[in-house]
Formats: C-alpha cells, sequence, structure tokens
C-alpha cells in the first residue's frame, strides 16, 4: 500500500504547498500514465487511495496518522472533554487556541484534500483502464464506488472541523470547497482558483450522492479495512443524523437493522460482539461488529509519533501515556460501577509526566502499532437508529429502548439495570440517555467531538460550545478518578458563538487560494 503508485496525486494538497509538490517526483514513484495499465497496477492504486485514508505527511515531513489512520480519532477526543491531553502534543487541541498555522490544523486540511484528490485521481484512471480494456466494467464500477466512499468521508470531516454544522440555520453558513476532479495538471489547478468554498447544505447533497453511489455499487461483504454497502449505509444514517434528517437515519437504518433483538443486518450479517471489548482484541479487528476500519499493520503504520496506541497506551504497555481517560466521564454516576467498560476498556498505568492515571484500553498494539482505526461500528449504527427513533416518537418509543439496550445490556454488571419504559419520564430523558450511552460506548475512538459539533446549536440536547475541560495537571492523583462522585472541570467551556468552536482554514490554504474565505476573526 504505496502513496507513490498514483503520481498524480501529489498535486493532491489542494494548493497547501502546491508549487513545491508539482515540481518534485519521488525517485520510486510511476506516472500516472502507467498507474493504471495492467490490472495488478489498478489494485495498488486503489490500494494507495487507502493509504491516503491512513498517513500523510504532518507540516515537517513526519509520516502522521492524518486524517484516519489515527489522527481523526486522538483530535475528535482533544476537542472534547471526555479525555485528557497530559503533556504537550494536544495542547493547542485540547485548550482550544488553534490559529491557521496550527501544525494540527494544516496537517487535517492537508490529509482530508490528498485523500480526496487521491481518490479523484483514482477514479479518472479506472476510467482509463475500462477504456483500454484493463480491467472489467464491474470492476471500475466497484472501485469507483471505494473511492466516491471514501472522498464523501473525507470531505464530512472536513464540514465537522472547518464549518458550523447543519442545524445552524439548515446549512446556510459557509462550508468546505468540494472536489470532484483529479487535481493533476497545471490547468486542474489554475481550475481551483475559481471555486469558492461550497456552501454546507450543498457539500452534504454531494456527500449523500457519492454514497447513494457506493450503496448501489459496492459488495455486501470485503475486508474490514474496505468499504461495504453496509459501510456506505452506516455512514449515510451518521451523515444524516448531522443534517438532523431522523426520517432518512430510520430508512437507511431499516437496510441494516433486523426487526427485532439481536439485531442483525441482513446486508453483510453485521452484528454486535457478545462482548464489549472483543473488537478491540490484539489482532481482532475483523469481527461482525466492525463494518470499517483503517488498516494499520507493523510495516505501515503513522509511527510513534502518532499511532493510537502509543498516545492512548501507558508506558508501563510501552505507549508514551500521552492521552487519558477524564474524570468528567470516569466520575459522572449515569456510567454504572459495575458497567464491564470499566474494567475491560480501562486500564491503570503510568501517564507522560510520571503519574498514576487510567487510560483507554482499546488499542493495545504499542510494539507493533498495527491496530486498526475504528471508523464504523455495528454499535454506532444502533444508537444512531435509537436515537433517530426515540427523537421522532411522539412519546418514549420501546423500539428505541430496544436499540440502546442492545449495545449498553452486554455491559451491564447486572440485567435488572437495563432499561425499561419505566426508567423515562419524556422522551427527553430517553434521548438524553440515547446521547450519554454514545459518549461512553465510543470514548477514545474519537467520536465525541462530531457529536458535539452537531449538538452544539440544540438548546435541549446540545452542550452549547465546546464543553469545559479538567485541567491538565488536575487528573494527577488516581484518586481523582472516582466512580459516580461526579466532577467539577478545570478549563472552561466555549460557548457555540465563539470563533474558536471552528478550526481555520489553514493560512497556506488561504495564501495560495484567496477565493476560499477564511473562517471568522481568524
Amino acid at each position: 500500500m504505496k502513496k507513490t503508485i498514483i503520481i498524480g496525486s501529489l498535486a493532491i494538497t489542494a494548493l497547501s504547498g502546491c508549487k513545491k509538490v508539482l515540481d518534485t517526483a519521488p525517485n520510486n514513484s510511476i506516472t500516472s500514465s502507467t498507474a493504471f495499465s495492467t490490472a495488478a497496477r489498478v489494485d495498488l492504486s486503489l490500494n494507495g487511495v487507502y493509504d491516503f485514508a491512513q498517513s500523510g505527511r504532518y507540516t515537517d515531513g513526519s509520516l502522521r496518522g492524518y486524517p484516519f489512520g489515527a489522527a481523526n480519532i486522538e483530535q475528535g477526543d482533544m476537542r472534547g472533554e471526555d479525555m485528557v491531553n497530559i503533556a504537550t502534543f494536544y495542547q493547542i487541541v485540547y485548550q482550544n487556541t488553534q490559529n491557521s498555522s496550527s501544525p494540527n490544523v494544516i496537517g487535517l486540511w492537508k490529509g482530508l484534500y490528498q485523500l480526496i484528490d487521491g481518490a479523484n485521481v483514482c477514479i479518472a484512471g479506472l476510467q482509463g483502464a475500462l477504456k483500454n480494456k484493463v480491467i472489467t466494467d464491474a470492476t471500475a464500477t466497484q472501485y469507483t464506488a471505494e473511492c466516491r466512499f471514501l472522498r464523501a468521508m473525507a470531505h464530512h470531516e472536513a464540514l465537522i472541523h472547518f464549518a458550523r454544522p447543519y442545524s445552524d440555520g439548515g446549512g446556510q453558513s459557509a462550508g468546505v470547497p468540494w472536489r470532484d476532479s483529479a487535481i493533476a495538471s497545471s490547468t486542474a489547478v489554475a481550475a481551483i482558483y475559481t471555486k469558492p468554498r461550497m456552501r454546507v447544505d450543498s457539500v452534504y447533497g454531494k456527500i449523500l450522492a457519492d454514497l447513494d453511489f457506493a450503496e448501489a455499487n459496492l459488495p455486501a461483504t470485503n475486508t474490514v479495512y474496505r468499504a461495504t454497502k453496509a459501510a456506505a449505509i452506516a455512514l449515510k444514517m451518521r451523515v444524516k443524523m448531522h443534517m438532523g434528517d431522523w426520517a432518512g437515519v430510520i430508512a437507511e437504518g431499516n437496510k441494516i437493522i433486523s426487526a427485532s433483538a439481536p439485531f442483525t443486518s441482513p446486508i453483510g450479517g453485521w452484528t454486535l460482539d457478545a462482548n464489549p471489548d472483543d473488537p478491540f482484541k490484539l489482532g481482532n479487528y475483523s469481527t461482525k461488529e466492525s463494518i470499517f476500519s483503517i488498516k494499520n499493520d507493523a510495516l505501515d503504520n503513522p509511527g510513534v509519533n502518532a499511532a493510537i496506541s502509543t498516545m492512548f497506551a501507558p508506558s508501563d504497555h510501552k505507549g508514551r501515556g500521552l492521552i487519558v481517560i477524564s474524570p468528567v466521564i470516569y466520575n459522572d454516576p449515569r456510567w454504572l460501577c459495575d458497567d464491564k467498560r470499566r474494567s475491560a476498556l480501562v486500564s491503570k498505568g503510568t501517564d507522560a509526566n510520571g503519574n498514576q492515571s487510567l487510560f483507554i484500553y482499546k488499542y493495545r498494539d504499542s510494539v507493533g502499532l498495527g491496530d486498526y482505526a475504528p471508523q464504523i461500528r455495528y454499535a454506532e449504527v444502533l444508537l444512531t437508529m435509537s436515537e433517530a427513533v426515540a427523537r421522532s416518537a411522539g412519546g418514549v418509543s420501546q423500539q428505541a429502548i430496544d436499540l440502546l439496550n442492545a449495545v449498553r445490556n452486554r455491559s451491564l454488571g447486572l440485567l435488572t439495570e437495563a432499561y425499561t419504559a419505566a426508567s423515562f419520564a419524556t422522551q427527553t430523558d430517553l434521548v438524553k440517555a440515547i446521547l450519554f450511552e454514545r459518549r461512553v460506548e465510543f470514548l477514545g475512538e474519537g467520536k465525541r467531538w462530531a457529536d458535539i459539533h452537531r449538538l452544539s446549536p440544540d438548546p435541549v440536547y446540545g452542550p452549547g460550545g465546546i464543553p469545559a475541560k479538567a485541567l491538565n495537571q488536575s487528573v494527577k492523583p488516581i484518586t481523582t478518578f472516582s466512580c459516580g462522585t461526579g466532577y467539577t472541570p478545570g478549563q472552561g467551556a466555549v460557548p457555540y458563538s465563539d470563533f474558536r468552536f471552528i478550526w481555520p482554514i489553514p493560512l497556506t490554504e488561504i495564501q495560495q487560494n484567496p477565493i476560499i474565505a477564511q473562517n471568522p476573526q481568524y
């Protein structure tokens, strides 16, 4: 899986250092005219697109896990309140002090648009290979669907970091640039200068068009690190959830969720694993719960400075101990003390400052750095459906409770703790319970920021901006962690109205492409 297979994609930085990459060709690369000249090279070119999703170059040239190999997990947690940054590694992200020259901002933008253009180059190459009868029509269509799936996922990730949410004004805010053609020539680069940021709702429309195509043309089953029909449907559920299109979420969910428990997908056979830690056991990355993940292995990973295992694991487990669980979530009385996730997916160890702390135990290969980066699990499908059903019902929905319980019950110490209709006085109480379950179930998987982003404008369910967080140094004593006691964070919240709620467009992009408007106050 070598990025250098697609030489055309060296122009993919979407004008972040554009001239420099256009002037340089690596010695071990092949030209775009030959990258699709044989069926074997076509396969390698598609693998190269997936590798763009796994990792890219940081501002210092080193390999990092942008956009989906590790970075979206690490930064998705650091932008929220349920994990704590211990050292200075994510301090700018954690403390919301980013600017248009911040390396994390540049790295994510560059990595996303690198992936997008890699997908576009591959789509164009597939058409040439089909015309030259190198591949069949079926192969060209499936591989194009995989590229469009990745392109959709990248554009959506860009929206949740660099634009206001859809729920703010129905998507009327400035979104991000939409790219659907390869930047592989000077003419293509010139065309970019004529395309400003697209409105949020327009970007969402194009994302859904890509995912509709992907759903129609992807196989029902594939390896966990290749897109499938169910992955496209699940991603559509996520996208429509961000749009507040609850009827749309339910329509998509019905395709991959059976009518009653135990819930199973009619497409691909996806279902929940028996235990909450099963999808994360060392080497156990292809369970029936793991719908789509980004592959890492001992030979191809973001390295010790970026791999998810080194970030999240304590030094006792050969990690760097940079990210620990926050007492904000650990001490929350709503997370039951006998919940199995507190033992199976939490470990005690030494953090980067030499203090004992609590770590998420989902990424365990601190030596080989081969932990896959989970992007879509069946647990997400069920909880997204649960929220949509709960919000759409006229009262407390039993179906929503059943979907919630399917995820929650496998972690309960006592089945008598399972939810019933009597557990919720109102529909609002049920939705809040579902939203909290998402925080616990996806702790350490980078999904917290996406929920903060979509929910913040909501006066009933939203946090109203970036929530208050634990101060870096306040989690030193292990006694800070105490189940059920609650916790008062020391780092102040950032209101939704604050310009820091969304990230700036990188200065490098603005300088080289002035038609791209900067976010206000940056």
